[in-house]
């Protein structure tokens, strides 16, 4: 959430909008999955498509270092993590189920949000699209060194 809200409410959802999404995210997940639909689907093979958290580090030094993991801890979910976050899950986070143990909770906060004029898909869509950025420049920069160190092993 941008400081464009005020200072309370941007105090009272800072770390919890992209948690609720997620959250909820996950709820369409299982409705999907665990639908009727699917099920005569699994019948002739089909497997589950798992959703995946990706780069679950806390940037925010005001939020504990494993937020983001230790809050979207679910069957059938993905998570990726820097090393830094990994070695603080380790240390000091909680394996649980957590990701679906709030959805009230977590529609209640993406509503306050839309209420306090937050456009989360906005945000969402905008965060979507630097991420895909980054992943991008990264596959680049994978693809380069791999083909420069093929390249010196020819020569």
């Amino acid at each position: 959430v941008e400081n464009k809200t005020s200072g309370a409410l941007h105090e009272a959802l800072l770390g919890k909008v992209a948690i609720a999404n997620a959250r909820l995210m996950y709820k369409a997940f299982l409705e999907i999955f665990e639908g009727q639909e699917f099920e005569s689907l699994k019948a002739k093979g089909a497997v589950v498509q798992r959703p995946l958290f990706a780069s679950t580090g806390t940037k925010n030094k005001a939020l504990s270092d494993v937020l983001y993991v230790d809050q979207l801890i679910g069957r059938d979910t993905v998570n990726t993590m820097p090393p830094a976050t990994l070695q603080a899950f380790l240390d000091h986070g909680a394996v649980k189920r957590t990701v679906d143990q709030s959805f009230g909770e977590d529609a209640a906060i993406l509503k306050q949000c839309e209420d306090n004029g937050l456009q989360v898909e906005q945000l969402g869509q905008e965060l979507k699209a630097k991420g895909l950025e980054s992943f991008s420049e990264s596959f680049q920069s994978l693809m380069t060194t791999i083909e420069n160190v093929r390249s010196s092993s020819l020569a």
